[in-house]
């Protein structure tokens, strides 16, 4: 059965999604919640199934250029993987987040985190910048480190809320990587990160029953196609502007989601 609404919901995130590599968790969840009133469970659940098989399509274009850094996202992976295992095994034994009265306001403060995030990026990136040139062998040497905890930060709230993948790992890539990561490439390696650490996440709640099969679908029958188009066109044009309209509207629905 096709609900519009939802095929509608899906392409906007998803063409989001190809351009600039952030939303499909930091955008589909508080519409899922505000606009659709799903449960915040369910809502992150299905999200992460959703993440997981749209930026699946979009990695493949984006990887096709060569863009993928694979040591940064191996590193990421390091520490995001086992973190959001930890939380999958929590809700398979059977002590289900959706008995956690939290989660709405935790789905809360990390959209408006991630908003924030968003909208600092640049400033981020001139400190880094800065810090990286300044002391470029103590910079180096902390990087590996650094982007493992990076990745169990991550792991952390999308295993939790679905959010964060795409935009506080871009804002921790740019820090940690201010002279390697140019806008393309950020993309890139954000979304091939993404893939399986929303698979590992999303695990967890396949197991306790909790993704709605009917509402992923109408949402991929949108986002699919659409995160094609947004990751052609993010070969050719600046996301930027982009970045900060989500922010506005990622700032609104953290704090609608809060109230």
């Amino acid at each position: 059965m096709i609900d519009l609404p939802y095929v509608v919901a899906g392409a906007i995130t998803g063409f989001i999604v190809g351009v600039t590599g952030v939303g499909a968790g930091a955008l589909m969840t508080p519409l899922l919640l505000i606009f659709f009133g799903v449960s915040p469970t369910t809502a992150v659940a299905t999200d992460l199934w959703f993440a997981a098989i749209t930026k699946l399509v979009g990695a493949r274009i984006h990887q096709k250029g060569g863009q993928v850094d694979w040591q940064i996202v191996k590193r990421l992976w390091a520490g995001s993987l086992p973190i959001a295992a930890l939380v999958v095994l929590v809700v398979a034994l059977g002590d289900p987040i959706a008995k956690v009265q939290w989660l709405t306001t935790a789905i809360g403060l990390v959209i408006i985190i991630t908003a924030l995030g968003l909208l600092v990026a640049p400033a981020v990136l001139a400190r880094a910048k800065s810090n990286r040139l300044s002391a470029p062998s103590k910079f180096k040497a902390a990087q590996p480190m650094l982007t493992v905890i990076a990745g169990a930060v991550l792991g952390l709230c999308v295993a939790l809320t679905s959010v964060g993948a795409g935009a506080l790992g871009s804002v921790m890539l740019l820090y940690l990587y201010p002279l390697r990561m140019t806008p393309h490439k950020l993309v890139a390696t954000d979304l091939v990160h993404a893939i399986p650490l929303a698979v590992v996440a999303g695990t967890g709640y396949l197991i306790a029953g909790l993704v709605d099969w009917i509402m992923l679908m109408n949402l991929l029958m949108g986002s699919v196609p659409a995160i094609v188009l947004g990751s052609l066109w993010a070969q050719k044009l600046s996301g930027r502007w982009i970045q900060i309209a989500l922010a506005v509207v990622l700032f609104a629905a953290g704090v609608k989601t809060l109230s």
